[in-house]
C-alpha cells in the first residue's frame, strides 16, 4: 500500500476516494469549500449551523452545482433552537441529502429522523460513553474528536487515546478528529484502528475556506503552544462548551482564569458585523470573509495542529500535500521496521 492509493472501507461507505473529511465548521465550511474537498477526492461536510433553511437549501443546491459527489450536512442539536433546527432538518431530508453530520449532545430523535430518510448519521464525540450513546441511537460513523482539536471541543481526552479507546469498544467506522493536518498524521490515525481523518484547521487555511484572511494568516503563523482551551467564547451556545482558540487580548485579559466563565454573566458589547447582524464580545462567532471590525478580539478558531500549517494552498493542494506526506511517512516506517534509519 502507498500514500496515493490509501483507501479504507469507509470510503466505500461515505462515497469519496481518500479518508480525508472536512470538518463542518460553522460558517467556514460553505458550498466553495465542500464542494473543492469533494472534487479533490475527500468528504465535504457543510458546516449549517443556526443557518436559516433558506440559505442552507441555497448553500445544499450550490454544492450539487459544482460537484456530483456526495457530501453531508453539519447541524448542532445542543445549540440550536429545536424549532429552527426542526426546520433546518427538513429542509435537509426534502433536498435528499446523503448524509447529516450531528455534533455535541447525541439526540436521538434527530438521528432517528435522518436515518428514516435514509440519510448516512455521522456523529462527532468527545468521549467513550457519547460514542456508544451515538452507536445505540443509529450513527453510522463515529468522528472521534480529541482535546486538541479546535474550535468546539467536546471532549477532555487527547485523541492518541481516545481514538483507540473508541475503536477498541464499538463497531462501527472511526474518523480521527483533533491535530490530525497531515500526512504522517493520517498514517498515525490508521495505526490507532481509525479510517481517516476529520480535518478542521487544515482546511481553514485553504483558498475556497470562508474564513477571513487575517483568521487565515493567524493560522499560518500560530504554534500549538499559542492554542488556548477556555470556555470565553460562550454567547451563542449553552454554559460549559470550551472552545480551543488562538490566544489574543481576550485570553490574555482573563489571567489564569480560562475556565467557569458563565454565559449570564458576561457583557453583551458589539465588537463587529457580518452583514448587518451585529456581532458580541465573547460569542462564538468567528471572522468570515464579509466580517467587519474588532477581529481581533473575535474567536480565533485553531487547533494545535495549526503548528504544522504554513502554507495557503487551494483545497485539492491541501489533500495532495497530505497524500504525498502519507507516501514519505509510510516509506520511512518501512525504513525503520526493516533495521535501517530514517
Amino acid at each position: 500500500m502507498n500514500g496515493r492509493g490509501l483507501h479504507t472501507p469507509v470510503c466505500d461507505l461515505l462515497g469519496c476516494n481518500l479518508p480525508i473529511l472536512l470538518a463542518g465548521m460553522g460558517g467556514v465550511a460553505r458550498s466553495e469549500l465542500v464542494a473543492a474537498v469533494a472534487q479533490a477526492g475527500g468528504y465535504g461536510i457543510l458546516g449549517m449551523v443556526r443557518e436559516t433553511p433558506a440559505f442552507i437549501a441555497q448553500e445544499i443546491d450550490t454544492v450539487r452545482a459544482r460537484t456530483d459527489r456526495p457530501f453531508a450536512v453539519n447541524l448542532i442539536p445542543a445549540a440550536t433552537d429545536p424549532g429552527l433546527l426542526d426546520a433546518e432538518l427538513g429542509t435537509c431530508l426534502d433536498r435528499a441529502v446523503p448524509a447529516m453530520c450531528f455534533f455535541w449532545d447525541v439526540v436521538p430523535s434527530a438521528v432517528k429522523r435522518a436515518k428514516a430518510a435514509g440519510c448516512l448519521v455521522l456523529h462527532q464525540v468527545g468521549s467513550l460513553t457519547a460514542a456508544l450513546a451515538a452507536e445505540a441511537a443509529g450513527a453510522d460513523v463515529l468522528i472521534v474528536q480529541g482535546v486538541e482539536a479546535g474550535g468546539h471541543v467536546h471532549g477532555k481526552a487527547s485523541a492518541l487515546v481516545l481514538v483507540e479507546q473508541v475503536v477498541r469498544h464499538t463497531g462501527l467506522p472511526v474518523i480521527a478528529s483533533g491535530g490530525f493536518a497531515t500526512g504522517a498524521s493520517l498514517i498515525a490515525a490508521l495505526a490507532l484502528g481509525a479510517q481517516g481523518i476529520h480535518c478542521g484547521t487544515a482546511f481553514l487555511a485553504t483558498v475556497e475556506s470562508f474564513a477571513h484572511d487575517d483568521h487565515k494568516a493567524r493560522v499560518l503563523a500560530a504554534m500549538a503552544e499559542d492554542t488556548v482551551h477556555t470556555d470565553i467564547y460562550a454567547l451563542n451556545w449553552p454554559p460549559n462548551t470550551p472552545v480551543r482558540v488562538i490566544r489574543n487580548s481576550v485570553i490574555d485579559g482573563l489571567g489564569p482564569n480560562l475556565m467557569g466563565n458563565r454565559p449570564d454573566l458576561l457583557p453583551r458589547e458589539v465588537i463587529a458585523d457580518e452583514e448587518g447582524r451585529p456581532l458580541l464580545k465573547y460569542s462564538t462567532d468567528s471572522p468570515l470573509r464579509t466580517t467587519t471590525g474588532d477581529l481581533e478580539a473575535m474567536a480565533i478558531y485553531a487547533g494545535q495542529s495549526a503548528a504544522l500549517i504554513n502554507t495557503l494552498p487551494t483545497a485539492a493542494g491541501r489533500i495532495d500535500a497530505i497524500m504525498g506526506e502519507a507516501q514519505i511517512a509510510l516509506a520511512r516506517l518501512a525504513t525503520l521496521t526493516a533495521g535501517g534509519r530514517a
